[in-house]
């Protein structure tokens, strides 16, 4: 795949035509949906999610804002009965690492729209705006090893240092950080970033 076909989940209406017949066949062929992201049923395990806003707008600047966006997640994850191993919330989109199984891989596709739904609602409310697109769907991404678990986790919890909204992760209150801190010890930031650097990671879809 070709980095005209990675990138475009969010920059589709940017190419040009040729472009975008180009990205079209290719999730055809693949057996995905046209212009949204796909779900494919890879069966139990975890899975690294990603929920964006439209266009990357950021509709949820205020601490009140994050904290509700925060709550409506974790209703939608205890509604689903998925295990969460971290989670980061910003302002145009947020980051979660939960375990599926064959009881709640559905569960969660219909309980996290209801977060899109709700949030969005109150997005288009507050501007004015009562038919604007906040969300752009989600996207999934099957963890295939014990590594990729772990750098995806390193992933999330600097988050909010990749997108410099601020310098420290522990500085942003909205994530995952403080208590897996907690769990794990003080070096265990220092040793994620020995063991497992990030290099690449989220390229071309988390810009």
């Amino acid at each position: 795949m070709n980095a005209v076909t990675t990138s475009a989940m969010y920059d589709y209406r940017q190419l040009t035509p040729e472009q975008r017949v180009e990205v079209v066949a290719h999730r055809v062929s693949r057996g995905f949906p046209w212009h949204k992201p796909p779900h494919p049923d890879f069966g139990n395990g975890w899975y690294f999610i990603t929920g964006t806003c439209y266009e990357h707008k950021h509709h949820f600047r205020e601490p009140n804002e994050l904290t509700a966006l925060q709550r409506r997640i974790f209703e939608a994850i205890a509604e689903s009965h998925c295990e969460c191993g971290g989670w980061v919330v910003m302002p145009n989109h947020y980051h979660l690492l939960i375990k599926l199984t064959d009881i709640n891989l559905a569960g969660f596709g219909r309980a996290i729209g209801k977060v899109h739904g709700r949030s969005g609602f109150y997005a288009n409310r507050r501007d004015q705006t009562p038919k604007r697109e906040v969300w752009f769907k989600f996207s999934d991404r099957k963890i295939r090893s014990e590594r990729h678990y772990w750098a995806s986790l390193h992933y999330l919890v600097m988050n909010p240092v990749k997108h410099q909204y601020v310098d420290d992760p522990l500085a942003w209150p909205w994530s995952a950080v403080h208590e897996l801190v907690a769990e794990h010890g003080p070096g265990w930031l220092d040793s994620l970033r020995r063991d497992y650097p990030l290099t690449t990671f989220g390229n071309g879809w988390d810009d």
